[in-house]
């Protein structure tokens, strides 16, 4: 996989350390970002969920009630 350096604000990157309990500040940031697009992907697999359906002409379920 290729490699990218930036540079971010030291205190940034001490949080972040903090946070996810790492002390590599590299590690830390890649755990971070690695998290952020994990999420990213079961977000869109929910969505794909529940959207499918509509897609195929199926019935769909209400939703539950929020509160």
């Amino acid at each position: 996989m290729a490699k990218v350096n930036i540079s971010l604000d030291a205190e940034l990157v001490v949080e972040v350390m903090v946070l996810a309990g790492i002390g590599n500040p590299q590690d830390a940031v890649e755990a971070v970002v690695r998290d952020y697009i994990a999420r990213g992907h079961r977000t869109e697999a929910r969505t794909a969920a529940r959207d499918e359906p509509l897609r195929t002409g199926g019935l769909v379920p209400p939703e539950p009630e929020q509160g």
